[in-house]
């Protein structure tokens, strides 16, 4: 995947993830807003029930006469004279007669009054008393007793479960001494009320014509909550599967886009390792055919010694690659020998000292005899690959130093070169990496001595890790030893 084709899939993934947060938002929000409103619409049922059991309890108090025989049945309402109180009997009665009965009703007026005479055969006896005492009342009274509308309410919302904080504004007309309509209110639990609340007005028929009963209440956002918790939980585990599974698929595209990075890399560094010794040895058979080397033994010799040499680095790259290619199987097998790790350690310094020109090594051992139990040949190699990378990316000076700490054996290879960094520090155990040169090939290998490193010591059971600090970069290898 080339670097185009991979921004446009990390765009689309990238806008997919924030689609599906902003969906799953607007969702619970939608959500959120339909329980508000049938949360509102609740409380305002229960107002409007609190209102009625209100002025039921109140006709218990005897305010309507009420005779029943065989024939007939008389209703007697003693009432101010008063106009406007005319008017609205008037318009109730008008409804009450469309109710149904089994017998009839007569509601008489005496006759130097006003008011208007009406027979109904469809109205029920047993509910018409309780009827038109609770439109009598809420007729005839202008204020309410909050407080005992209060202890209905309360009762109301607890039979729904509502556990709210709540205060009740009711605003009335009421006549004063002269006769004039004035304005007046009430209220209860309304000081020092949130200013931030839901409020319903109560839809009920028993209020007076001008009487309005508000209700304002808090504390709904945790019952709104509970109510779509099983929703949002839905929401956020639908959420969290398809943001994980886009970032899971978003790390593994990156993943193999760094493998196919690796791979062109290595092909380019075998290409770059393998064609130096293949085109010396050309070279070599080239002068000993064409110009007539082989006629001169000391050119032979040397053409021959020069092209065995090419061989054998050419072999060693191709026993690596192999050696790397079983370090995950379980197909390599270690010999685990009592080794004196001070001597091994000697001898690599001795034949890495015939290379050296401008650097040298000094070991640091506090025991001259230290033997540990490990697999000497690939042991060595480890050795080998660590002193390889100090030589090829560190400075002028390298330092090995052995010692028995309790029962762990610790070996730390030290340079003073600067060339590692701390993003490079995590991944120079893996397999094929290198740190970046750009497209030079000036530094030799294929990023495969430090992994190699890391399993053999891992099949050891010990450790190996790289720690930095000023000017210097130490290897440090950990190996059980009682």
């Amino acid at each position: 995947m080339n670097e185009k084709n991979y921004k446009w899939v990390v765009g689309f993934i990238i806008l997919t993830i924030l689609t599906t947060i902003g969906v799953q938002l607007f969702w619970n929000f939608k959500e959120y807003q339909g329980n508000k409103k049938h949360l509102i619409g609740k409380v305002q049922r229960s107002l409007d029930n609190s209102v009625e059991a209100y002025f039921a309890n109140i006709t218990r108090t005897g305010i309507i006469k009420y005779n029943v025989n065989l024939e007939e049945r008389t209703d007697t309402i003693n009432s101010p004279s008063k106009n406007e109180l005319r008017t609205k009997i008037d318009s109730t009665l008008k409804n009450i007669s469309k109710l149904e009965n089994e017998k009839p009703i007569l509601i008489k007026d005496y006759r130097n009054s006003n008011y208007p005479f009406y027979t109904s055969d469809k109205i029920l006896p047993q509910n018409i008393d309780s009827l038109i005492s609770k439109v009598f009342i809420s007729i005839s009274r202008d204020s309410m007793d909050l407080k005992k509308l209060d202890s209905y309410l309360s009762e109301e919302l607890q039979r729904h479960h509502l556990n709210l904080k709540y205060a009740l504004i009711y605003d009335y007309s009421k006549r004063d001494s002269q006769d004039s309509i004035i304005t007046a209110s009430r209220n209860l639990y309304l000081e020092n009320f949130p200013k931030n609340h839901l409020t319903t007005t109560s839809k009920s028929t028993f209020l007076p014509r001008r009487g309005k009963l508000e209700l304002r209440f808090t504390n709904e956002v945790a019952i709104l909550l509970k109510k779509s918790l099983a929703s949002i939980l839905l929401s956020l585990l639908l959420s969290a599967a398809i943001v994980s599974s886009l970032i899971f698929l978003l790390k593994t595209i990156y993943k193999q886009k760094q493998l196919a990075e690796v791979k062109n890399d290595l092909i380019n560094n075998i290409t770059h390792e393998f064609k130096t010794p293949i085109a010396t040895i050309g070279v070599a058979l080239e002068s000993l055919t064409s110009f007539n080397a082989i006629d001169d033994k000391e050119k032979t010799k040397t053409y021959i010694n020069m092209s065995t040499d090419q061989l054998s680095k050419l072999n060693i790259m191709v026993e690596k690659l192999l050696e790397t290619a079983s370090l995950d199987s379980d197909n390599l097998n270690l010999n685990f020998d009592e080794i004196n790790s001070t001597a091994l350690i000697q001898s690599i310094i001795t034949k890495h000292n015939f290379q050296l020109k401008n650097k040298t090594i000094e070991f640091k051992n506090s025991n001259s005899d230290l033997h540990i139990k490990a697999d000497e040949f690939h042991f060595e190699n480890v050795i080998n690959n660590i002193i390889d990378n100090a030589i090829k990316y560190g400075g002028d000076k390298i330092i090995i130093e052995t010692k028995q700490v309790k029962n762990k054996f610790e070996l730390s290879i030290s340079d003073t070169g600067n060339s590692l960094s701390k993003a490079n520090k995590t991944k120079i155990f893996e397999q094929f990496y290198r740190v970046p040169k750009g497209n030079t090939h000036d530094v030799k290998g294929f990023g495969i001595g430090l992994y190699y490193a890391k399993k053999i010591i891992e099949k050891h059971n010990g450790t190996i890790d790289v720690h930095l600090s000023n000017n210097l970069t130490t290897f440090k290898i950990t190996l059980p030893n009682e």
